[in-house]
């Protein structure tokens, strides 16, 4: 590889780096709401734009969700599985984290439209 094909690799790899960086920015400030089900029912709602780590109590156990930059985690749970602690982070609106075990869901609502093209809606 010559010298100029360094420069055009290099190049490409900082404008997609400066894109990445960019669109990640830009998707922190979603105004939405990460809402906490337990056995269907409404738990408690949580501002994205504001970072916090919540406990949800139930009668099966406890899970503990964090919201940080503009996205909702489950980082701790008691279950057995912890399926839940595996899934990623979520920030757009109709993504969830489900935790069978405890019967939890954390659904994001208000959040970024996810980029879902017209035929699979």
């Amino acid at each position: 590889m010559k010298r100029n094909d360094w420069i055009l690799i290099g190049a490409g790899l900082l404008i997609a780096a400066v894109i990445f960086g960019w669109t990640k920015w830009v998707q922190k400030d979603t105004g939405g709401l990460a809402v906490v089900y337990v056995d269907t029912e409404e738990y408690a709602s949580y501002d994205l734009s504001e970072d916090g780590e919540y406990s949800i109590e139930t009668e099966r156990g406890t899970n503990v969700l964090v919201i940080k930059d503009g996205e909702a985690n489950m980082t701790e749970a008691d279950c057995p599985d912890k399926l839940c602690v595996q899934q990623k982070a979520i920030s757009k609106n109709g993504e969830t984290i489900v935790c069978l075990p405890h019967k939890v869901v954390v659904e994001i609502k208000n959040g970024e439209e996810s980029q879902i093209d017209g035929q699979t809606k």
